[in-house]
């Protein structure tokens, strides 16, 4: 990632690949400013900037998760389940819906964060590693 483009590219688009480790710093750049939303902003003030910081969260977090399920061959439209997950156990989880969210967040830390994507290229463009090379 290079430059304003680069990074732009990264939280705004949902088109193409995107690799693991550039994933998993995107996702945690994400949660670290959701975690820090919630802890900086008092309940009043959350009120009113929360309907704007949100919806870009949401989306930028939708753009990174398509990417990534684009390098593992799946399609972008998974990210809803992942950010329906999450949803649903920020900030504590509680009862069992919370626990199938659960599994499904280690579905996708899994599969997202730990396995490698495809080979080559696919039908959403090249391999990311191949252009790093």
């Amino acid at each position: 990632m290079s430059g304003r483009s680069g990074w732009t590219d990264l939280f705004w688009s949902a088109q193409g690949r995107l690799s693991r480790t550039s994933f998993l710093v995107a996702a945690l750049a994400l949660i670290a400013l959701a975690a820090t939303y919630e802890a900086a902003v008092d309940v009043t003030l959350h009120w009113l900037t929360g309907w704007f910081v949100y919806p870009a969260l949401l989306y930028s977090g939708a753009c990174v998760l398509s990417k990534r399920l684009h390098d593992r061959g799946r399609s972008g439209w998974w990210a809803a389940l992942v950010l329906f997950a999450l949803v649903g156990v920020w900030p504590l989880p509680h009862g069992f819906g919370s626990f199938v969210f659960t599994l499904v967040i280690l579905w996708a830390a899994i599969e997202l964060g730990v396995m490698h994507g495809e080979d080559g290229a696919n039908r959403f463009g090249p391999s990311p590693l191949a252009a790093a090379a």
